[in-house]
């Protein structure tokens, strides 16, 4: 392993591409079987919560507005200035959007410096989510607007400018909260699907008909028309996974169901060369409804196929294949694993929550997936919690979780919507950044199992990050497996989902008390990689075609 300091992305990527590429499905079944060869050790014991403290006045934003604002409120984070610390994108409604560089020691405390220009301070912005449209190193933006949304290609140095015309994307005029992603085969830009809320009158005014959604397919590398999603059911969130480990993502919807009668949550079958079509009743889809408004999805059994969280108001989903990657079925096991949160554990606990944004990732480094979820009213509905705070739910042996967001200290009774689970100063500790509607955006730094003025780490961990040749240079698509003595962790790396914002950079692991993990890639074509044994407490970048992590260290002044 090799280790070198560097702030440029694309100065450090040299790539190669070697292997041959193998059938999903045979990848899949070596998977397994290599798993049941390793066979980890006694399981890890669970840690407690981290202490989170809030860095006041960190970011002087908010976002608001009418009734086209009591959704959204998304927030994006990504890399826009090649310094590997993550930037923030963070809608505004009625406010301009507003871009801050992140300027954090590394390490140490949090900075920030607003970021101003044409191309990025737009109003009506409920969302954004970040990708390499051309794969020309720069982070691009997708914004989501009420209007038209806005492409937003990066030029280095946290400046964009727009980029709709230059790609063939047309921005609409509709309401648009939701968006996901992703490569298909041979093509050389993504596949961008759209989702709309409710319908937008000839008066500019809103109705109360769901709108349909709106996917654009690369053509010789640009966008044609886009092809039209129907029907649309008031969609809050979206998500291409590979919930079947096929090979093949497919479009999953959150949908709510306050404006729909005949609608339910959907799942569109992609695949190349054909037209996407929703999985039937034949297939062995089951209707649900709810009122769908984020997702966050990863393998949190185990079985290396990806579970799917779904927020609500009263009855949040966890929902597992009942009979394995075949067919869609589902059976939601939220209220078993302990992760059903539908009503505040704090506030008016006897009147049921709002949830927002989802995300799994692990806040205490112990090897279990933990879960983060907004919550607030939409406005000033009686029959549903008004105190309601957002919820932290630390992942614990056989699939369960515990609630600690009180213990952690992340307590927040504003409105919340969007939010991210980041690392923001690099110190191995995931931080929170949230979204509160009508209210300044709140940042909590994580101190581990210190304080304020004396962080501590707290259990193992690594970071990684994904580099393959043009296109789809950040792997979007790919698989993640990781070994250690006692661990056995899968992360699907998807763009999407999330409640109006994602994120991409550093993928962060956390390993418990192991000092070392062996990581191999399931490429998004299907080629897996060697494995690799990477130290714990580092960043490692790992290139395709490359056999060792590289790792990556910050530059000292």
């Amino acid at each position: 392993m090799t280790s070198f300091a560097t702030t440029s992305r694309t100065r450090r990527v040299a790539l190669f591409a070697s292997g041959m590429a193998v059938g999903v499905a045979g990848l899949f079944g070596a998977f397994l079987a290599t798993n049941n060869l390793i066979g980890p050790g006694p399981s890890p014991s669970p840690l407690g919560a981290p202490s989170f403290v809030e860095v006041e006045s960190l970011i002087a934003h908010t976002y608001d507005g009418d009734f086209q604002y009591f959704v959204g409120g998304g927030v994006a984070v990504f890399d826009c200035d090649e310094d590997q610390l993550p930037d923030v994108f963070l809608a505004g409604g009625e406010n301009p959007a507003a871009l801050y560089r992140n300027e954090s020691v590394i390490g140490g405390d949090l900075r920030f410096e607003r970021v101003t220009q044409p191309a990025t301070d737009l109003d009506g912005v409920t969302g954004a989510y970040p990708l390499d449209v051309d794969s020309d190193g720069h982070m691009d933006l997708a914004v989501l607007r009420v209007g038209e949304n806005s492409m937003l290609r990066g030029l280095g140095g946290c400046r964009f400018e727009r980029a709709n015309e230059d790609w063939g994307v047309l921005g609409g005029q509709d309401w648009t909260v939701a968006f996901s992603a992703m490569w298909e085969p041979s093509e050389s830009v993504p596949t961008l699907a759209f989702g709309n809320y409710l319908a937008i009158g000839e008066d500019g005014e809103r109705t109360n008909d769901c709108e349909d959604h709106f996917l654009f397919r690369p053509v010789d590398g640009t966008y044609a028309s886009p092809t039209r999603i129907a029907p649309g059911w008031c969609a809050l969130s979206f998500l291409f996974s590979d919930w079947a480990r096929s090979g093949s993502p497919d479009l999953r919807m959150t949908n709510d169901r306050h404006y729909y009668r005949e609608g339910e949550e959907q799942l569109w079958r992609f695949g190349p060369g054909r037209e996407p079509e929703p999985y039937t009743r034949e297939d062995g889809w089951e209707q649900m409804q709810i009122w769908g408004m984020g997702i966050a999805s990863q393998d949190v059994t185990g079985d290396g196929l990806p579970e799917i969280f779904l927020t609500s108001q009263g009855d949040n989903k966890l929902q597992t294949l009942s009979d394995g990657p075949d067919l869609p079925t589902y059976e939601d096991i939220a209220l078993t694993a302990g992760a059903n949160a539908h009503k505040p554990f704090q506030g008016d606990t006897d009147r049921p929550s709002t949830a927002w944004h989802a995300e799994f990732d692990d806040v205490n480094n112990d090897g279990y997936l933990d879960l983060f979820v907004t919550k607030g009213n939409v406005d000033a509905m009686p029959e549903f919690a008004q105190a309601d705070p957002n919820n932290l739910l630390l992942g614990q042996p056989q699939s369960q979780f515990v609630e600690a967001a009180g213990d952690a200290g992340l307590i927040d009774f504003a409105r919340s919507r969007g939010a991210a689970v980041t690392d923001l100063n690099l110190d191995g500790l995931l931080d929170v950044i949230v979204i509160d509607r009508a209210a300044p955006v709140r940042v909590w730094r994580n101190v581990g199992a210190g304080d304020a003025a004396a962080p501590e780490p707290m259990g193992n961990w690594l970071a990684i990050e994904l580099v393959q040749a043009a296109p789809n240079r950040d792997a979007i698509g790919a698989w993640i497996e990781v070994r250690t003595d006692r661990l056995l962790i899968t992360r699907e790396i998807t763009l999407g989902g999330g409640h109006a914002g994602g994120e991409t950079g550093w993928i962060h692991l956390g390993l418990g008390d192991s000092a070392e993990a062996d990581i191999r890639v399931q490429w998004p074509d299907g080629e897996v990689g060697p494995w690799m044994t990477l130290d714990a407490g580092r960043f490692w970048i790992v290139e395709r075609g490359v056999p060792s992590g590289v790792e990556w260290a910050p530059l000292q002044d």
